[in-house]
């Protein structure tokens, strides 16, 4: 008995430390730049399979044996990015990363997902006709573009991607369908290929089971974008009765292609590192010329980060790749995918609202939302949440509407008043709901301002200002009743100001490489309406057993697809432009004024900046004639990252022969479209080159100065033929200090086309 007690002890503790350490074991991204190029006679499937093999050396050589580490391994990135995803300690990453040839190791970090008429508010069309100055009418719908998108995959069976009416799938086009556990999953000549990656998913979360094998979308998110991105025409979509008319995507004759990365959320995070980079491997190869990425995660170091890496190496091909700006404003420095060679989305309003008013007396106050419900006529009293507060929850609980921070008792057929922040929004309708409220209204924080989004709510409901609540909350009186009403939404179209910056929007400056202006643009990501899948309500919560086609949604992850459509139509027409050119033409022609003649406001109604908008707001049909753009390659690239410290020798895994320059480039000179000057003493100069892309003429340079800076540009008038490259200094002095940054911008004109890039300028402390 005992010696049976002392064998099953040990086991026991054998067990339990072997357990230990594999709870240590995480996945980690061992980078290896660009495969080894591949020799004549060598097919591509055997150098794939020499290149795994020497992941497996590399990491053998660190734990022992090569099976040890074919173990550990969970993907082998072989086609156009080198390097592994391995599930390791930190003691192994720490000594793998010391190896010769290694570029970085670093954990597979978690990232989030940052959502009919935003087509013509950005002017390209107008009441559903379709002139030949627009860039539809010009790039044919972005015809053939192949656009792929990298989410939360995609509804097959939704009608944006029918392919009635198209041509055979193009020949260039190198992906698959992968539906081998899911039959029903079908693609056509619209939806072109789909696949799935969540190796990276299940290290984390444990072994996955059948319904996690396929493409298909559960969530909605994937489809919403890639539908916004290149989605066909489809009549008569709305949600729920609201914003009814003709769906489409940005590039409607493009074809389309998902790529599954994100997964239901795993402590906070939806997406990994390493199934964000075997899905930039695989577009790569598979052919595609746009890659939307409404996704990111916090700042880090560019080799810490595999979006990043990913974008580099699709760049690199020739692919343009447009991502999220980030969903974590309006607080300064929040911005996410800087990278220079990533196309950098923020999010702003358009021109259509769903009212829905809440009256009191003689009041009435305007909001928005999407409630399938109304109220019968009548009066109802009005109470805030906090009066409404649960025995056992907290006065923070009760304002914010936390599930059973609301008293029943005292809710019953009320309309109540929440707090915008921290539990989703249509779920604080469900708590009122729940409690026996017959509506609520939805009021902002003060950090939301004037931003409110039209939302599918459970109950009859609104969304109003921060002012307006303030308002509203003022009406109410200890010991008296207040009674009101809510009507029923409505869709109203041309409202103003439009466009103003969202809230959430994620703002600059850029706090990896502040000389690198972030975000880049800004395109429509509020009460957006697009495809939906039909495996999720249109709120994605529990409770909620509602389905649609369509739906509306909020977020960069909305302005992204945006942008990447506009950028679909510029590759149709332009199939030769490089990801630098297409971008710089829509920055350097972006708007940054609204449809009142102003300049774009924040969501407090304050005139924003750069910071908020980058360039602008994007318009499609002037980047088509964009005058002159500032171009960069791969090698500008690389002087770039040299400029940041990385070395020759690191570098050079990405184009064989690579030397870093003699003397690193200032960062200052990076040929950016936008310029970011910080730390200025007294004065610098900074060098661009800009290229003609239109006919002969002459450009002349006009200077809005930053408040204490003078601009001084030179030359001042450049001449150029057809196709011809110059380049210009510009030089900034530093007159009055300031504690913050200030802004300007500098234009250069024919008299046809204007070429703006912004300005941000911040003085030496």
């Amino acid at each position: 008995m005992g010696c049976t007690f002392f064998w099953f002890a040990l086991l026991s503790f054998f067990l339990l430390k072997e357990n230990a350490i594999s709870a240590d074991k995480v996945p980690y991204i061992v980078y290896l730049g660009e495969p080894p190029l591949r020799l004549s006679g060598i097919s591509q499937e055997l150098q794939r399979t020499k290149v795994a093999k020497s992941h497996s050396e590399l990491l053998g050589s660190i734990l022992g044996t090569q099976k040890a580490a074919q173990d550990a391994i969970i993907y082998s990135y072989t086609q156009h990015i080198n390097g592994f995803a391995a599930k390791i300690d930190k003691e192994t990453a720490d000594l793998t990363a010391k190896l010769p040839g290694v570029v970085s190791v670093f954990p597979s970090r978690g990232y989030q997902l940052h959502t009919t008429r935003s087509w013509e508010f950005l002017g390209l069309e107008s009441d559903g006709n379709v002139n030949s100055n627009s860039l539809w009418s010009k790039a044919g719908y972005g015809k053939d573009t192949i656009i792929g998108n990298l989410d939360t995959g995609v509804w097959p069976e939704s009608e944006s991607f029918a392919d009635d009416g198209m041509a055979d799938v193009p020949t260039e086009w190198k992906g698959i369908c992968d539906n081998e556990f899911d039959a029903n999953f079908t693609c056509n000549k619209k939806l072109i290929g789909a696949r799935y990656f969540n190796k990276g998913y299940e290290a984390f979360v444990g072994p996955l089971n059948i319904s996690y094998q396929t493409p298909r979308d559960s969530d909605g998110h994937g489809t919403h974008t890639l539908s916004t991105a290149g989605g066909a025409f489809v009549a008569n979509a709305s949600v729920l009765g609201y914003g009814s008319g003709m769906a489409k995507g940005g590039s409607p004759h493009a074809r389309v292609v998902a790529y599954k990365v994100c997964w239901p959320p795993v402590n906070g995070s939806e997406c990994f590192d390493a199934d964000i980079l075997a899905a930039f491997d695989a577009a790569i190869s598979d052919g595609v010329h746009v890659l939307s990425v409404s996704l990111g995660g916090p700042p880090v170091d560019y080799f810490q980060d595999g979006l990043a890496i990913g974008s580099f190496h699709a760049v690199s091909s020739g692919i343009k790749v447009v991502c999220s700006a980030g969903n974590l404003g309006p607080t300064a420095g929040s911005v996410s995918n800087l990278a220079p060679w990533i196309f950098t989305v923020a999010a702003s309003t358009m021109d259509r609202e769903f009212p829905a008013y809440v009256s009191i007396g003689n009041t009435s106050i305007k909001g928005q939302s999407l409630s399938s419900t109304s109220l019968t006529v009548g009066k109802y009293p009005i109470i805030s949440s906090t009066d409404a507060q649960a025995a056992n929850s907290t006065a923070n609980d009760s304002r914010l509407c936390f599930v059973g921070s609301l008293d029943p008792a005292k809710v019953n057929g009320s309309i109540v008043i929440c707090t915008r922040g921290i539990n989703p929004r249509v779920e604080k309708g469900e708590v009122v709901l729940q409690a026996g409220g017959a509506g609520m209204v939805l009021i902002n924080n003060a950090s939301t301002g004037n931003e409110i989004i039209a939302d599918a709510h459970v109950l009859p409901a609104t969304h109003i200002t921060y002012t307006d609540g303030q308002t509203l909350l003022s009406y109410l009186k200890p010991n008296s009743t207040v009674l009101g009403y809510i009507t029923k939404p409505e869709t109203v179209l041309n409202t103003k100001p439009a466009p103003f910056m969202a809230a959430f929007s994620s703002q600059g400056p850029n706090t990896v490489t502040p000389g690198i202006l972030k975000p880049d643009i800004t395109a429509p990501g509020v009460s957006v309406i697009a495809s939906w899948t039909g495996a999720a309500s249109p709120t994605r919560l529990a409770f909620d057993k509602r389905r649609v086609k369509f739906n509306s949604d909020s977020g960069t992850s909305m302005s992204c697809p945006h942008t990447s459509g506009v950028v679909g139509l510029l590759h149709t027409l332009y199939p030769d432009w490089t990801p630098a050119a297409i971008r710089s033409a829509i920055m350097t022609t972006a708007s940054i004024t609204d449809n009142q003649g102003k300049g774009i406001l924040n969501a407090s109604f304050v005139t924003s900046t750069p910071f908020s908008y980058g360039s602008g707001h994007v318009n499609p049909n002037a980047a088509a004639d964009p005058g002159l753009i500032y171009d960069l390659n791969t090698t500008d690239y690389l002087n770039f990252l040299c400029s940041l410290s990385y070395s020759s020798t690191q570098l050079a895994t990405f184009k064989p022969g690579y030397k870093c320059p003699s003397k690193p480039q200032d960062i200052k000179d990076f040929n950016y479209p936008s310029f970011a000057i910080y730390e200025l003493n007294n004065s610098v100069t900074v060098t661009r080159t800009v290229k003609n892309v239109g006919p002969a003429g002459t450009y002349t340079a006009t200077v809005e100065e930053p408040s204490g800076i003078q601009v001084k540009v030179e030359p001042d008038s450049l001449k150029f033929d057809a196709g011809e490259e110059k380049k210009f200094k510009v030089t900034f002095y530093a007159h009055t200090p300031s504690s913050d940054y200030v802004f300007g911008s500098i234009t250069w004109s024919d008299g046809t086309r204007n070429v703006r890039s912004p300005v941000a300028v911040l003085t030496s402390s």
